[in-house]
């Protein structure tokens, strides 16, 4: 089962600025390319942070009544420390991690810090794009027969709107969070339901006197 990776979906062409990239600059580079925010970076490409268009429209309220002294940059109003990833990093990976930090862009680095593309919620997006068919296909295909060599026959799968229905049955009990845990992994999918029945509970404490492998026994 394989998930695309933050390299396979990043920009590599990226609008950047260096930390003494004025005010004004900055308005230019986002207007010109139409786009809401930007990494920082040092002299080595180092990503020191990054800025929006929400902290330039913040810094010149700010400014608003009072004396325009002294140049404002890129410096003054980025956020610190950026929130990166690494290419390597899968896309539900990143899309967790830009859903946990409330950021809209994540800057993709090297393994020396350096500015190497940028992954935007648009660009993570892209791939949860899939047909119904086609995850319903991975499911039956990679999850149910390849990871965990169900039958089939045995395993309902339904998918609408990339939400998973799961029933029918499967021999034990631990297979059914392994289940709906790979299958939430999957690319596309956006909820899993879950209705399969198990028939051998190895998740349970033995009875006193049962021998044997400890909780494998027939219900």
């Amino acid at each position: 089962m394989t998930s695309h990776t933050v390299g396979q979906v990043m920009t590599s062409d990226v609008v950047q600025a260096r930390r003494t990239t004025p005010f004004k600059d900055l308005v230019r580079l986002l207007d010109h390319h139409h786009i809401n925010g930007l990494p920082v970076v040092d002299d080595d490409d180092k990503v020191i942070g990054v800025l929006s268009g929400t902290d330039l429209v913040r810094a010149q309220a700010g400014r608003s009544g009072k004396d325009p002294t002294g140049p404002v940059t890129a410096h003054d109003l980025m956020t610190t420390p950026a929130v990166t990833v690494h290419p390597e990093q899968t896309v539900p990976e990143a899309a967790r991690l830009m859903e946990r930090r409330g950021v809209e862009r994540l800057p993709v680095i090297d393994e020396e810090d350096r500015l190497i593309g940028i992954a935007t919620r648009r660009d993570l997006l892209r791939v949860f794009l899939r047909t119904d068919e086609d995850i319903a296909r991975q499911v039956a295909e990679e999850v149910l027969a390849g990871r965990l060599g169900l039958d089939p026959a045995s395993v309902r799968v339904s998918v609408r709107d990339g939400v998973v229905s799961l029933g029918g049955r499967v021999r034990l009990r631990s297979q059914v969070p392994e289940a709906v845990h790979a299958v939430w992994r999957l690319e596309g999918v956006v909820g899993v339901m879950n209705a399969l029945a198990f028939d051998v509970d190895d998740c349970a404490p033995p009875a006193p006197g049962d021998t044997g492998v400890w909780g494998a026994r027939e219900r």
